[in-house]
């Protein structure tokens, strides 16, 4: 992995605060060219340190109030990059991670309402060939969500 020097953190801490802001104004606030800051950001996504500069949607404001964190037991662990692709099928989960321990996934899934919720644990998760079980925890709203400290 790459290090990050100064000029890197101080460009995704502009980011951080409006990943709308014009390049122009980022090498102002930091005394920089702007041929500099837009060099460093398409650097920065090319080596995957950034993973793109996207609109964060709150689920809550369009519909969506129920959360849960599901972990997903397969009948075989090699089967899971075919299930991950299924997984993606769903635009409900949001989040698909690989986890040790009684689980070999962990997903994050968002639903308008309880109903909602059943039909895409148990019309479309559970009908995945491979998939053993699922075991959910309802997410009660989120506290607090950042990015890692630079």
């Amino acid at each position: 992995m790459e290090i990050l020097d100064n000029f890197d953190v101080a460009i995704i801490k502009e980011l951080e605060k409006d990943g709308r802001m014009a390049y122009s104004t980022i090498a102002a606030n930091l005394k920089i060219s702007n041929t500099m800051v837009h060099q460093r950001v398409n650097r920065l996504i090319a080596q995957g340190i950034v993973m793109g500069i996207k609109p964060i949607i709150n689920e809550k404001k369009i519909g969506y109030d129920w959360g849960s964190y599901t972990g997903i037991t397969l009948n075989k662990d090699q089967d899971s990059n075919r299930i991950i692709e299924e997984l993606k099928k769903i635009p409900e989960i949001t989040e698909c991670y690989y986890i040790s321990g009684l689980y070999t996934l962990y997903v994050k899934i968002i639903a308008k309402n309880h109903e909602h919720m059943r039909k895409v644990l148990y019309e479309k998760i559970d009908t995945i060939p491979g998939i053993s079980k699922t075991d959910s925890i309802m997410e009660l709203g989120c506290a607090f969500k950042r990015n890692v400290s630079l």
